[in-house]
């Protein structure tokens, strides 16, 4: 914990807030722990650093606050070895965001307001007491094994395992059938990977087999699967055949399977002759015994979509009563523990439509009078497929059409497809030889626990019926994640994807792995706290066992002992602390982020005993993911917000204990708000659950507030995404006007 600490301001920073007020404010009330207290004209100044470095040095500094610009801003300036080093953010949630209580803002030469001044130095207190109640993190000595496992042996998975190698790691490379290549062994073409991206070509999947099975570094194990992982990442042991080998990462390349084809029988599936899955149609062109010369290829499946079908793949089907007597009446006529359903179909689109523009090619390709008609509601062409696209409108033989289709039904030896809303307009009748319809890619992970994981939250990754199955814990900011941390996700089982891009996805999840690796060996988290030295520290002797914390974690980085007692795997641990959120008897905590840290804080804000004369005061428990950067964004764009609020920034809401919000209101504190990331099914938390659990929490909360003779209603969570700022001001004077209509905290002046 620090113990002297250099307070230094940044003037260029501050506006009209008077840097030097602040410093004597600073040694007015805390002395000899604060025993220097300067103002630069710009802290980012080499000469201001040189003056930093030499006070360190001559006052023997152990800590180094610096108030200015958001921690966001210039972070890798500050680097003073052997200190803690911690920013005050003086400028865009303080300077740049006041505004008066009479909603008047100051202008350059003014005097700062009263209010202004008070906002500043609550937040230089609460900086220097954070600072008190942190020590520096030292991580467990660690060292990591450097062999990646790549389970899967197909596209992906083959470009994983010599992407590793070409990076000098050792590769095990497991794949479940006898012979390597997965699906694209069975594909007669590929669309274009390469110049000038208008013709389909062999897919050269022999190629990468023979990269692979040639290289000595790697182990290739067939007829395999992964038994059981279990450790934890730089120490894994992957059980295989029997056989347990020392793994550090690895990259999931496990591929996808087949939708079930019964979810297409609204579209003739089974019930009209030659009627026939995209997959169905790739096999038989391969083994050559396509005989059909007009075909329709229909990317619309409305009347599929349209239904109420949820369809196994890979169980069998539940009976109706059972469903409805689960589910009530409205029950789907088919559940599945998977909830494999009709969604997989629009999820695949993105391929199905490039699929559709190859297999069309492939009929005028056979046949010199061939005629191939696509049939869609959105033709989905990414990327430089855009060529092949082109290319496909200017082949005679080819015909593509928007359409809405009204049915597909046979006529003696010939298919009529019924459609309406076409761009000839009007209703048309095509009469082809077959129909293709597309084939949904389901992960493989929604099949079987493919990882097998020796955690004590089970075998496979958490709540995968929320992305239908797929294997990622976080679309938008990280690629290749999964809700285990050193095991990363790489094509199909990912997303649906064609080879080019799945190619891509295979060398970026390797490089992840390479990172984890590395990062295991340092004691550093992987992002999105990339570099972070804390790691959870648990208090055992007042530990309850009563298992919130390794029922909550995100990533199951806890285990339990014999005994039943939290057993952490430090690596697994991604920091975002919501296993400290969890404790109810606050035994958990991190060198650089604890229950006492935040308290601390919290009480340490002014709260005027009478609201009326020195207005309310509300605390923002700001998530730094998205919440954080957000309210930065907002006052750098000229955007102003309450003077009574406090912004105290959390690594998730998850992180979130019940004491801070006891804390709150016992100080008198009028509000506590709750400003987190998007969840639900649209999530965007990193942490994935934090913003959801704290929801949970919040309705314990409410109880307890409703025993003390508290509105519950004082402590409220809000939504945002980062790139809403322009809504979080509003947000914050929404819960304000509530604060003034509902008048002061009961317990204010206790």
């Amino acid at each position: 914990m620090a113990q002297k600490i250099g307070v230094y301001f940044d003037q260029s920073a501050l506006g009209v807030i008077d840097g030097e007020e602040l410093a004597a404010h600073v040694g007015k009330k805390f002395g000899d722990a604060c025993p220097v207290a300067k103002v630069f004209p710009v802290l980012a100044a080499e000469s201001a650093r040189a003056e930093i470095r030499a006070d360190i040095e001559e006052e023997e500094l152990d800590g180094v606050m610096l108030c200015g610009a958001s921690p966001r801003v210039d972070w890798d300036l500050y680097n003073f070895e052997g200190v803690l080093v911690d920013r005050v953010n003086l400028r865009e949630h303080c300077a740049m965001a006041f505004k008066d209580a009479d909603g008047s803002v100051p202008e350059a030469g003014d005097d700062a307001p009263e209010l202004l001044m008070l906002m500043a130095k609550d937040y230089v207190n609460m900086g220097v007491f954070k600072m008190q109640k942190t020590k520096t993190p030292t991580p467990p000595e660690f060292e990591t094994v450097k062999t990646i496992l790549v389970i899967g042996g197909g596209w992906a998975g083959l470009t994983a395992a010599k992407q590793a190698a070409d990076y000098g790691h050792d590769v095990i490379l497991v794949e479940k059938e006898a012979a390597l290549g997965g699906k694209a062994v069975g594909m007669l073409k590929t669309a274009p990977l390469e110049y000038p991206y208008t013709d389909a070509h062999e897919t050269g999947i022999e190629k990468k087999i023979a990269d692979v099975t040639g290289n000595d570094k790697i182990k290739v194990i067939t007829n395999a699967r992964l038994e059981k992982l279990e450790g934890l990442p730089g120490q894994y042991k992957a059980t295989i055949k029997g056989e347990e080998f020392p793994v550090g990462a690895v990259v999931l390349a496990a591929g996808w399977v087949p939708q079930n084809p019964k979810v297409l029988g609204p579209m003739g599936y089974g019930s009209v002759p030659n009627v026939v899955t995209a997959a169905e149609f790739e096999k038989m062109v391969k083994e050559g015994t396509l005989s059909a010369k007009r075909v329709a290829f229909v990317l619309n499946t409305g009347l599929v979509d349209g239904g109420d079908i949820y369809a196994p793949a890979c169980a069998e089907e539940a009976p109706a009563e059972e469903a409805k007597k689960e589910e009530g009446e409205d029950a789907p006529k088919y559940v599945h523990k998977d909830l494999e359903s009709v969604r997989h179909l629009p999820i695949s689109n993105a391929v199905s439509s490039v699929v559709a523009l190859k297999q069309a090619n492939y009929v005028c390709d056979t046949f010199e009078d061939g005629q191939a008609f696509i049939l869609y509601d959105s033709m989905v062409v990414q990327g430089i497929h855009e060529r092949y696209y082109k290319a496909a409108q200017n082949r005679l033989g080819i015909m593509m059409s928007k359409a809405e289709i009204k049915g597909i039904a046979a006529d003696g030896d010939e298919i009529i497809v019924s459609a309406g809303n076409t761009l000839m307009g009007g209703d048309i009748e095509i009469a082809v030889d077959m129909v293709v319809l597309p084939t949904g890619i389901v992960p493989a992970t929604a099949k079987d626990p493919i990882m097998n994981f020796v955690y004590r939250q089970g075998p496979n990754f958490p709540d995968l019926e929320l992305f239908e199955g797929y294997a990622d814990s976080n679309y938008i900011c990280f690629p290749y994640e999964t809700r285990r941390t050193g095991v990363y996700a790489a094509g199909c089982v990912r997303q649906p994807m064609m080879l080019d891009a799945a190619e891509e996805d295979a060398i970026g999840a390797t490089l992840k792995a390479i990172q984890c690796i590395e990062s295991a060996n340092r004691g550093v988290a992987v992002h999105p706290r990339s570099g972070d030295l804390s790691y959870p520290v648990f208090n055992f002797v007042r530990c309850t066992q009563c298992k919130r914390c390794t029922e909550e974690c995100p990533f199951g980085a806890l285990d339990d002992d014999e005994k039943g007692t939290p057993l952490p795997n430090f690596s697994r641990c991604r920091r975002c602390g919501t296993c400290m959120g969890a404790c109810p008897e606050r035994v958990i905590s991190f060198d650089n982020y604890n229950i006492d840290q935040i308290g601390t804080m919290i009480r340490e804000v002014y709260v005027p005993d009478n609201m009326e004369t020195g207005g309310p005061r509300v605390i923002i428990l700001a998530c730094e993911n998205d919440a954080y950067p957000a309210l930065d964004m907002a006052a750098i764009r000229g955007k102003k917000w309450s003077p009574y609020v406090r912004i105290i920034p959390v690594r998730c809401l998850g992180s979130v204990n019940a004491i801070w919000v006891a804390d709150a209101m016992s100080k008198g504190i009028d509000g506590v708000m709750l400003l987190g990331c998007k969840y639900g099914d649209d999530y965007q938390c990193h942490f994935v659950k934090g913003s959801e659990i704290c929801n949970r929490r919040k309705d314990n909360i409410a109880e307890t507030l409703n025993r003390l003779g508290v509105e519950p209603d004082r402590v409220d969570q809000y939504e945002v995404a980062i790139d809403e700022y322009d809504k979080v001001p509003d947000m914050i004077e929404e819960f304000m006007n509530m604060i003034f209509e509902k008048g002061p905290n009961p317990f204010k002046g206790y």
